[in-house]
């Protein structure tokens, strides 16, 4: 087959469109010849109507790309160049679940932070890890590129126990890049963001515009209620002058961190029988709202629609990224992928969120040296943390689960990671097949 071959593991996505728009983009750099979406029996009913969706978005422009589906995975992958992970184990049902459990404890409930992420990764880890296996016999040269939350812990995973090519990817860097861009009225081309740290806890130590640092002017923007936000974090005010003391640009999901309290106390009123429900019950509402578009036989394009589900700018990550290592580019792309000594004080082998240089061997990090100590302690504790959720998930251990979580900075004290814990195990039972004697 000439041209590339493209597979979506979890291609009954609601985010599926995005990513096919990506490629109808780029089609005059990336020759696709086939882009197979897979997902599992529960998920026939969305995964076809996404692809007939994608079917009429290709052939709306000409584009002579084939758009398949199956459920065997193994079949999928024969012949695959690149292989895109963007499934969420349970369904939202599960992340739900995620959201709500903590809460009885005071403690925040969140798709890929704190114990409702830990819950996610241990449902994960399993099933990365099987569609690796089934890589390194079928695709051995094929690229991962992991999509699916919490994307650095899974792809730290991936990194230490698998032999896949793997890079990890998050749409946040890039969401942060067009928002200061709006910010400053200017070009996202001219804008370029010093970023570093982890998944869902980067930061932009520098903002340069045309080569001049604009730093202090994005903070002031910010200051004065303009906010960096996405659509599933709730859109709080920034402290002024905790952002002038900073010095850096803070992303989305610092607010978990920085603004614990006041987080905490939305997401229980949402929780409660008169709230607006959480994230997870949104979002089901707004999927069932876009695949009823997506049923439209006249409709041939991604939606505006689905800029609501918080996926924005998904498929210019993850596509030109994929170019970048096809056409051997050398750009340079925000990933989440091995450290290799880029930040100093973190393990070598351990996988941060950083600025590399793409090339068709992958990602070479960009030396970032020692972090400040304004951000350098909540690092350490969230990639200590990270690194032993990824023994847990992987080995099945419930005493790295527990310590896990009691390093965990928004766990407030052992007794409560214990019952985190207990809850956790009961609740996903059927997604944890590692933890079972």
């Amino acid at each position: 087959m000439s041209g590339l071959k493209v597979v979506v593991i979890g291609g009954g996505s609601s985010y599926t469109p995005e990513l096919i728009d990506g490629f109808i983009r780029r089609a005059a750099e990336l020759p696709v010849a086939e882009i197979c979406l897979v997902d599992i029996l529960a998920g026939q009913h969305k995964l076809d109507i996404v692809a007939a969706l994608a079917r009429r978005m290709v052939a709306r422009v000409g584009l002579d790309s084939k758009i398949t589906t199956t459920m065997d995975r193994a079949a999928a992958l024969q012949g695959a160049d690149f292989v895109v992970t963007q499934f969420r184990v349970g369904g939202l049902a599960a992340r739900a679940r995620d959201e709500r459990f903590p809460l009885q404890y005071g403690v925040l409930g969140q798709e890929t932070t704190g114990p409702g992420g830990f819950a996610k990764a241990l449902r994960t880890i399993p099933v990365i890890l099987d569609i690796c296996r089934d890589m390194t016999e079928i695709c051995p040269e094929a690229w991962l590129i992991n999509f699916t939350n919490p994307a650095g812990l899974i792809t730290e995973s991936v990194q230490k126990y698998t032999k896949v090519k793997c890079l990890g990817l998050c749409n946040v860097p890039i969401h942060m890049k067009m928002t200061i861009a709006k910010l400053l009225d200017a070009d996202a081309n001219d804008v370029f963001i010093d970023f570093a740290g982890l998944n869902h806890l980067v930061w932009g130590r520098k903002v340069w515009h045309k080569g001049i640092d604009v730093t202090a002017s994005v903070l002031e923007k910010m200051q004065d209620g303009a906010a960096l936000t996405m659509k599933n974090i709730p859109d709080l005010k920034w402290d002024g002058d905790f952002l002038r003391s900073l010095g850096m640009v803070p992303c989305p999901y610092h607010r978990y961190y920085y603004m614990t309290d006041s987080i905490l106390a939305e997401e229980q009123a949402a929780a409660t029988a008169g709230g607006a429900g959480t994230r997870a019950e949104i979002v089901q509402a707004v999927e069932e709202s876009l695949f009823k578009l997506y049923q439209n036989p006249e409709l041939a394009e991604k939606p505006a629609e689905l800029e609501k589900r918080g996926g924005a700018y998904y498929s210019d990550a993850a596509v030109s990224l994929i170019s970048a290592i096809y056409n051997d580019k050398r750009e340079i792309h925000t990933v989440n992928t091995v450290n290799q000594g880029a930040i100093s004080g973190l393990p070598t082998n351990c996988v941060i969120e950083t600025n590399c240089v793409i090339s068709k061997n992958g990602a070479m990090p960009l030396t970032v040296g020692t972090l400040p100590p304004e951000i350098a302690g909540l690092v350490q504790q969230v990639k200590a943390y990270e690194m032993l959720a990824v023994e847990a998930g992987v080995h099945g251990d419930s005493n790295k689960a527990l310590q896990a979580l009691a390093n965990h900075p928004l766990i407030p004290s052992v007794r409560v990671a214990k019952q985190l814990l207990a809850d956790l195990l009961s609740l996903h039972a059927a997604y944890l097949p590692q933890f079972k004697d």
